[in-house]
């Protein structure tokens, strides 16, 4: 397997025998069958473990394990303890995004800070069959059926050549040891269901069935070049870049609307999938102030526009505003502006713009996540209503739900940004100057 190894690290130029690599090794068997061939071919390499605490004993077991690894091979040895559970909580994601996440920013922090070229990860080819049926259960595009990359940035995968089963024989062969996590073996998780169950099947119909599966990856991440350089004319044609602001033109855009394989590329860097396609196209073709929300974009109509503006955590949004100028500052406010009101003053009447009595107001403000218990008066009404209320009345899906963010003074709703403003805040005749912000 040696060989091969160091033939698949060559094919695909995932490093050169001088640089210095930093391998991630949890204790499991890939990792440390790719630790060994690495110690065996004699690249300058130094071990990264991550302790994500979510195994109690075990992972504790599972980190002496890869520090013993270190010491009896005198690698240098990174190790670090997360809170898994606490941060997958905070930040409303599944654990096995937090783990992830957790993950690879730490080992880039590491890779920087200590001089190494790449980390290498321990794909096989079994992980880059199980991801394309993964993805091709849940819907997807080219991108999303072309398997696992053998490198993305600084991160290599020198063991996507091997099976699952050839990593176990090399295993026994050279007496390696390792640490079984017993949650591989359930199959509340899609992709030990996929392992366990689906695999196995379809090995029946083609026992090199795993090889088959990554042959067509292969030749679909080809093609995916060839589609991508076609998309990318398109996306030069119908959007433009605005320092850090993306748009889109809806007239451009209209010849696609019946096109999802193009619309689904076009908009796939923003996080567009196969539910929320349906929600852009309708935008496309809706009113001003109609909006879509992705797992990390934000995509509004403004008049002949689509604006796509990328979204932060919003679990830690907070922002207390003492003035104008500080308002103006928020990442995701276009304008502000402060003027004389007279009666000849008309309202703008799209979502996107809140006009409000200025004088009505007092700093600070603060611009924050929507809670469960927030309630306001809604522009027009005179009674207060529940804002989980209103939202559910506006039909809007979880994902938007959870993007909504509100404007308050002295802890009272000003502005549901981008939907409504409270009626306690709105323009009456005895109004001296008008407040707009626009988003």
């Amino acid at each position: 397997m040696l060989g091969k190894f160091l033939k698949y690290i060559e094919d695909n130029r995932l490093a050169r025998k001088d640089d210095r690599i930093l391998i991630a090794v949890s204790g499991g068997i890939d990792s440390m069958v790719m630790a060994d061939l690495f110690i065996r071919s004699g690249y300058n390499t130094g071990i990264i473990h991550c302790n994500f605490t979510l195994r109690g004993n075990e992972s504790d077991m599972d980190e002496e394990l890869v520090r013993t690894l270190a010491i009896e091979n005198n690698l240098p040895f990174f190790t670090k303890k997360f809170n898994t559970a606490a941060y997958a909580e905070k930040n409303g994601i599944s654990i096995q995004m937090a783990a992830r996440k957790l993950r690879y920013e730490w080992f880039e922090e590491i890779r920087i800070n200590n001089g190494y070229d790449y980390v290498a990860v321990a794909h096989n080819l079994n992980d880059s069959a199980e991801t394309l049926l993964i993805n091709l259960t849940r819907g997807t595009g080219i991108a999303g059926l072309a398997g696992i990359k053998p490198s993305f940035k600084k991160i290599i995968r020198p063991l996507l050549f091997a099976t699952r089963n050839s990593i176990e024989e090399y295993c026994s062969l050279n007496n390696i040891s390792y640490r079984e996590d017993k949650s591989n073996s359930e199959t509340k998780y899609a992709r030990n269901k996929i392992r366990h169950r689906v695999l196995p099947v379809l090995k029946e119909i083609n026992p090199a069935a795993e090889f088959a599966i990554s042959e067509t990856a292969e030749r679909l991440s080809l093609t995916y070049e060839v589609v991508n350089e076609y998309i990318d004319e398109i996306r030069k044609k119908t959007a433009s870049v605005n320092g850090n602001k993306i748009f889109f033109y809806t007239n451009r855009l209209k010849q696609f609307i019946k096109n999802d394989g193009v619309l689904f590329e076009l908009f796939r860097p923003y996080g567009i999938n196969s539910s929320t396609l349906k929600s852009l196209k309708k935008i496309i073709s809706g009113d001003t102030g109609k909006q879509v929300f992705t797992q990390t974009h934000w995509l509004v109509k403004d008049r002949e526009k689509i604006l796509v503006s990328e979204i932060s955590n919003q679990e830690n949004i907070s922002y207390e505003i003492n003035n104008l100028k500080e308002l103006r500052a928020i990442p995701f406010i276009k304008s502000v502006v402060r003027k004389k009101y007279s009666s000849d003053y008309k309202i703008p009447a799209d979502n996107l713009t809140a006009c409000i009595d200025f004088e009505k107001i007092s700093f600070p403000i603060i611009i924050r996540k929507w809670r469960y218990g927030d309630f306001f008066y809604p522009l027009g009404m005179n009674r207060k209503k529940k804002l989980s209320d209103y939202l559910i009345d506006r039909k809007l899906s979880r994902q938007d739900k959870e993007h909504i963010l509100v404007l308050e003074c002295n802890e009272k709703i000003v502005w549901i940004i981008g939907e409504r403003i409270d009626n306690r805040y709105r323009i009456t005749p005895e109004t001296k100057q008008v407040l707009l912000i626009r988003v």
